[in-house]
């Protein structure tokens, strides 16, 4: 007799729950790893998690849906912009700096805090086609089709970012389109899948509603051991142990 598939679909206000989980532990994922690739200074963090909607800090990540609401507090390397690009533009003339340095700088940063912002949407939405069996693939994907996963704000804060710097629509578009790449493979990297994944899992099973900085990065870095030390088995395991020549060893 042939077995029927049963396809097991969360209830509502779990879905929902599981749905606002992933979009901040993206956000959160990408505040620390992607910064941390990048070689950038480590920014201070929280994630609040709760099941009813209250007023929100304008500067922080958002994700709405239904009665759930989470948002990441801090996390932005720059953080207001006006304020950030003065102050540096200041120090840089009354010290007669070279403005080249401060490009690089801004350039980096710039493009982090854009990718973070873009990472929460992008890991909802790889949530929500994994529970639908459907592929998570660049092509079915891009800025618009993140309202659809909680990122109205995320591409409020995004715009405001380009309109900071740089007048120039196509070169704008240029420049989002690559740094969505960017993002989509960070979330699509199988190690940073399940660096989210198991902060969610910590997320949904804890009964605190904030979770602060530190607690974040260690599930995160538990996370991406695990995940070296499981490919290290595999690797073990179908290639079987590493074997020497007394030559090698010098």
């Amino acid at each position: 007799m042939k077995r029927t598939k049963i396809k097991v679909i969360p209830c509502l206000d779990d879905l929902l729950r599981q749905r606002v989980a992933f979009h901040e532990a993206g956000h959160a994922a990408g505040i620390y790893l992607n910064n941390k690739a990048r070689q950038l200074s480590p920014v201070i963090f929280n994630i609040v998690f709760k099941a009813t909607i209250r007023e929100t800090d304008g500067r922080s990540f958002q994700s709405i849906h239904g009665d759930c609401l989470a948002r990441v507090e801090g996390g932005r390397l720059i953080e207001p912009l006006p304020n950030f690009i003065h102050n540096v533009a200041s120090g840089i003339t009354a010290h007669n700096e070279p403005e080249e340095p401060f490009s690089d700088l801004y350039k980096a940063i710039f493009e982090a805090d854009i990718i973070n912002l873009l990472i929460g949407p992008l890991a909802e939405a790889k949530y929500i086609a994994n529970i639908d069996n459907e592929l998570f693939s660049r092509q079915l994907f891009n800025m618009n089709a993140l309202n659809f996963y909680g990122g109205e704000s995320d591409i409020a804060k995004v715009n405001e970012y380009f309109q900071s710097c740089s007048a120039d629509e196509k070169q704008n578009e240029q420049k989002l389109n690559a740094l969505f790449n960017e993002a989509f493979d960070f979330v699509n990297n199988d190690a940073h899948w399940q660096a989210i994944t198991q902060l969610v899992i910590h997320m949904l099973a804890s009964r605190s509603e904030r979770m602060d900085c530190e607690e974040i990065v260690s599930q995160l870095d538990h996370a991406m051991a695990n995940y070296k030390d499981r490919r290290g088995l595999e690797r073990r395991h179908v290639y079987g142990p590493l074997k020497f020549k007394k030559s090698d060893l010098g």
